[in-house]
């Protein structure tokens, strides 16, 4: 069958025009070659944080039988190479500091942030589950740091970090509980098709067990049906460089992307073709640093607005077609909390400076208007208001302890606002607005959910809070006889 969908992507926080999806599709079901069902009650196709939470989820809550399928040779997805972070309006953490937040803060600045095309249920249900989600990592062994964080677009610190500052601080012990809970993991195994009953529902899938990332003919197809449903927790597709330039043609190979190898998006396309529509600048440099256009030694921007902002602010320093690679940087006093500054600094990405004049000549910036930049930033500082670029100076210092540590900036595709719709109860629906029954989806494959941007932090809130939502629909699904 054919199977055409229309939806509206973003990617590297920027609105991207309305893509057509094509695919044909072949019913599994008549695939001879696939060995005889096994059967489970629910299915998590992906192990990061919105597959792992998902699936621990359901096996507490009391499914028999959850199988976890992954593509690639290790749990983890995204998640595991990210920084870690998880925004959480958390009193106990923000109150002892003087942060005065709430719920309707954090969602207030999550719409700001997605420049009015979000989809403010789904925004609620991450916001109002962020601090239950941050609760759940914490009964199943994550450990945070002792500090608040305060990333871009937030109008107040409420980011909190494991201590490993890696997402493998998250993935680790959820996948250790899941063991004990007696979910089972299966790596190299790539999902090829969903099957579907005669009334549309989905109730399996073809998996390519033994598979080899990225050889396709690789592996062998077994048959899983999935009494309850399916749960697609896939990821983005920052990798698939071809399908992100049909997005938005800007999105090339100029931009790397900070995402695993195999975050290429097939899940999303399959679901399409059934119908369903850097750790030193994040803590030290951009909340306790400056950025400077290292043609003048200006600001050129609010470091700690969202994404798209300073995303667009940056993209936007070009000379004669070529990149103009701005400079962030700050103090001693500014990276005592930067864990990765010593592994920055031994493999040259940081580079460190006894005098702001010697910063200044390494990078070719004009000395003059660069000292008079910092000069009016600790003025700035002192006074508690940027009259610049309206930041807010929560976390902000006065950058006159030496030495000074900088590097240049250039964004990477990191997230992809784009991929299948669904309701607030994790319900993959189709592209009149109809559920498909059996399916349900969470965290970066789901789209609309952040609008056009997402802040920094909300991803794995995201995945972890939609995961449980999916698990607990799931779970309310009668089962199917296969």
């Amino acid at each position: 069958m054919l199977s055409i969908t229309r939806r509206v992507f973003a990617g590297l926080g920027a609105l991207l025009p309305l893509a057509l999806v094509a695919k044909e599709t072949k019913d599994a079901k008549d695939d001879s070659t696939a060995a005889e069902t096994e059967e489970v009650d629910v299915l998590v196709i992906g192990s990061g944080a919105a597959g792992l939470s998902a699936a621990l989820a359901a096996k507490e809550a009391g499914a028999k039988r959850v199988l976890v399928i992954e593509k690639m040779p290790v749990i983890g997805g995204n998640t595991l190479v990210s920084s870690g972070v998880l925004n959480a309006p958390d009193p106990k953490a923000q109150e002892p500091l003087g942060i005065k937040d709430s719920p309707e803060q954090m969602l207030a600045d999550m719409i700001r942030s997605g420049r009015g095309l979000s989809h403010v249920d789904l925004l609620k249900m991450v916001v109002e589950g962020s601090l239950p989600a941050y609760e759940f990592t914490l009964r199943h062994g994550v450990k945070y740091k002792d500090f608040v964080q305060h990333f871009g677009g937030h109008s107040v610190p409420r980011t909190l970090q494991t201590v490993e500052s890696t997402g493998g601080g998250i993935t680790r012990p959820l996948t250790e509980s899941c063991r004990k809970h007696g979910v089972e993991l299966h790596l190299r195994a790539k999902m090829e098709e969903f099957i579907r009953d005669d009334d549309g529902r989905v109730v399996g899938l073809v998996v390519r067990e033994r598979y080899l990332f990225p050889n396709e003919e690789s592996g062998v197809l077994q048959r899983y049906g999935a009494r309850k449903g399916v749960i697609m927790a896939t990821g983005g597709f920052s990798r698939n460089i071809w399908f992100r330039r049909q997005q938005d043609p800007n999105l090339d190979e100029r931009l790397d992307s900070t995402n695993h190898p195999g975050a290429t998006g097939e899940g999303m396309l399959k679901m399409f073709a059934i119908g369903a529509v850097s750790q030193f600048n994040t803590i030290a440099g951009f909340p306790m640093g400056i950025m400077v256009d290292v043609r003048n030694g200006r600001r050129f921007c609010n470091e700690l607005a969202d994404r798209k902002e300073r995303t667009d602010a940056i993209l936007g320093l070009m000379e004669n077609g070529k990149p103009v690679y701005p400079v962030c940087f700050t103090d001693s006093k500014g990276v005592e909390k930067a864990q990765t500054l010593k592994n920055g600094l031994k493999y040259g990405v940081i580079k460190k400076f006894d005098k702001l004049e010697d910063l200044a000549k390494a990078y070719g910036i004009p000395v003059k208007p660069f000292l008079e930049q910092v000069a009016q930033w600790n003025s700035m500082v002192k006074n508690k208001k940027d009259t610049q670029f309206k930041r807010a100076l929560d976390l902000a210092i006065v950058l006159d302890h030496p030495p000074f540590y900088a590097c240049r900036v250039w964004p990477k595709v990191h997230y992809c606002m784009g991929g299948v719709g669904i309701t607030a109860k994790a319900q993959v629906h189709d592209v009149m607005g109809k559920i498909i029954p059996g399916l349900f989806a969470c965290g970066e494959v789901t789209g609309g959910t952040h609008g056009a941007s997402r802040l920094g932090g909300c991803a794995i809130a995201d995945g972890l809070v939609m995961g449980r939502v999916a698990a607990d629909t799931c779970l309310k699904m009668t089962p199917v006889a296969l």
